[in-house]
């Protein structure tokens, strides 16, 4: 259950990180009306939430996980908002950060 809830959280924290990203990106480079970013720095702090929410108690190793799923979250978000269609290696980066996720986060680690 403690996996589940932490793919979970991952999950969420990668779509208000990489959507608040997304709409001040849109209000700064696309023309955006201005209040585009306000919510964009509204689901940015509440990606900061989701993460704290974190079963695993290292700061340190949440956020170094949370990389890899922010890196292969950008592109499924490109691929399914702004019509990205990543190639090859964007796919092989995706899954090596994806590997380093589970290792990070779910290893055995002794006194565990």
């Amino acid at each position: 259950m403690t996996v589940l809830k932490s793919i979970t959280l991952f999950i969420l924290a990668a779509a208000a990180e990489i959507g608040g990203a997304w709409l001040i990106w849109q209000a700064i480079r696309e023309g955006k009306a201005w209040w585009w970013a306000g919510l964009g720095v509204l689901a940015l702090g509440i990606y900061g939430l989701f993460a704290a929410f974190q079963p695993e108690a290292h700061f340190g190793r949440v956020l170094a996980a949370y990389g890899g799923v922010f890196i292969a979250g950008s592109l499924v978000w490109g691929m399914l908002v702004d019509g990205f269609r990543p190639d090859r290696w964007d796919v092989i980066g995706a899954l090596v950060c994806m590997a380093g996720v589970a290792v990070i986060m779910f290893a055995p680690r002794a006194g565990s």
